[in-house]
């Protein structure tokens, strides 16, 4: 699927996604949903997420941070008008170069989390999610540097990251995972 570039594409991409996603761990066996992810054995694997998430959980709740920092971010900058007071997409103690340990205090906060609750923080937060982008024009979503706090990006550009691109790593992960139970 290419990357949306309108309104209309973002919303139809990231409800197609999100229900492409929701129908695959729908369909896990209980093998899939209960065996721990492990790609240490796949060579092309290295990115930090491979190792991170061990279930389905942990990939939920991946989703649904990066859905907060999304509702977070235009709310935080409600009536910026100077990119020099605006408030950033992430927390202060982030940087684009050291979001993976953010991403790894977000897996750490929510060890406790049940996959159950997991599944409904990330609909809720996708349903919000889904709302914030049906409120804006599709020029104030396409049009970089429309808002002074998105720097030279869109706010679409965000958007896009967080649902139906974000959505689509999801479900190759799982994808992944459930082939090597299917090996073993």
């Amino acid at each position: 699927m290419p990357r949306p570039t309108n309104k209309t594409e973002l919303l139809n991409a990231s409800k197609e996604n999100y229900e492409k996603l929701l129908q695959m761990i729908d369909t896990m066996t209980e093998k899939e949903l209960n065996t721990p992810f492990d790609f240490s054995g796949d060579a092309g694997k290295k990115e930090a997420h491979w190792s991170r998430d061990k279930n389905v959980r942990d990939v939920l709740i991946h989703l649904y941070e990066w859905h907060k920092l999304l509702l977070n971010f235009p709310k935080n900058n409600a009536g910026v008008t100077d990119k020099k007071q605006s408030i950033a997409f992430l927390p202060p103690e982030y940087t684009w170069k050291t979001h993976g340990a953010m991403n790894v205090m977000f897996w750490n906060r929510h060890q406790s989390t049940s996959l159950e609750d997991a599944r409904e923080m990330f609909e809720k937060s996708h349903a919000q999610v889904m709302k914030l982008i049906e409120g804006y024009t599709n020029e104030e979503l396409f049009t970089p540097k429309y808002f002074p706090w998105t720097g030279t990006s869109s706010l679409g550009s965000f958007c896009v990251c967080n649902t139906s691109a974000h959505y689509d790593w999801a479900m190759k992960k799982l994808k992944a995972h459930k082939r090597k139970c299917a090996k073993g």
